[in-house]
């Protein structure tokens, strides 16, 4: 029997010790959920979600502390996001789903399916890794933090931006590029310092990926710098049922520079995925 606890924009649950955020469209046995990058809310699936609304149930998560999420009182970390997941999924009776995480939500994914396999039917990896940060990279961070506790978050937006999109889509897409300036903005110098401490303390998941036995797929843009498609490429060499596709003319955001195409294999995956 389907069944959905609520359905629409901006509900609200808690789970976990904090109110999360959510939107719950359409109907199936098995949802497709979506976990955001950092530091995104769950708007930026909005393509997605449009697409897929009308044939699938499809659920969007504001990671706690983004978007209209509470962060609670515990440390921001990716093993406390990927515990919220799944007792999110507890809350609303969700036995398995189909999960999609791009960046920061690919690495909450790869945590959860780590230690909870059996709550996976199928997953989807955009522009995501398995690696832990090098020591270079959490070095680069902490001068991030420095930065935005000294002078706020304007020059961290603006240096970040420039980093996710790929440079044709950042010159040419103006109203994208200002419609997620506006979504970093909205979060404060706060979150945004505890989502960079939660990204630099994560473990490596690359040693787990031979464990995984649902069904993968894997979309990663060409030109991604955040997440280099040769990381998209590693995850499918190890996970035995993978199938990849790499976008071409998009960075980090490939999910919202080539909507189209991302949509694309999407449906092609989820269509023998979801009854």
């Amino acid at each position: 029997m389907e069944t959905t606890i609520a359905s629409g924009s901006d509900l609200f649950i808690t789970v976990n010790g904090t109110k999360i955020c959510y939107d719950d469209f359409g109907t199936g046995l098995e949802p497709i959920i979506f976990l955001h990058g950092f530091p995104f809310d769950k708007s930026a699936w909005k393509p997605q979600i449009d697409f897929l609304k009308n044939t699938y149930r499809v659920i969007a998560i504001d990671i706690r502390g983004f978007g209209k999420s509470n962060a609670g009182n515990e440390k921001m970390s990716i093993n406390l996001f990927a515990d919220d997941l799944i007792k999110f999924m507890d809350a609303l009776e969700i036995k398995s789903a189909v999960v999609c995480g791009l960046s920061m939500g690919g690495f909450i994914l790869l945590n959860a399916v780590t230690r909870f396999p059996e709550r996976f039917s199928a997953l989807i990896f955009a522009d995501t890794q398995c690696i832990a940060d090098t020591q270079e990279v959490k070095d680069g961070r902490a001068k991030i933090i420095a930065q935005i506790e000294k002078e706020g978050t304007e020059k961290f937006t603006e240096n970040f931006l420039q980093a996710v999109f790929h440079p044709d889509t950042f010159e040419n897409e103006k109203a994208l590029v200002e419609n997620i300036k506006g979504i970093i903005k909205n979060n404060s110098p706060e979150i945004i310092i505890s989502g960079l401490q939660a990204l630099a303390s994560r473990d490596e998941t690359c040693t787990s990926l031979s464990k995984i036995s649902v069904t993968t797929l894997v979309l990663c843009g060409k030109q991604d710098t955040v997440t280099p498609a040769t990381q998209s490429e590693y995850l499918n060499k190890n996970i035995k049922d993978s199938f990849i596709h790499l976008i071409d003319n998009a960075g980090h955001l490939s999910n919202l520079e080539k909507g189209d195409e991302f949509n694309h294999y999407l449906s092609y995956f989820i269509h023998d995925m979801v009854k």
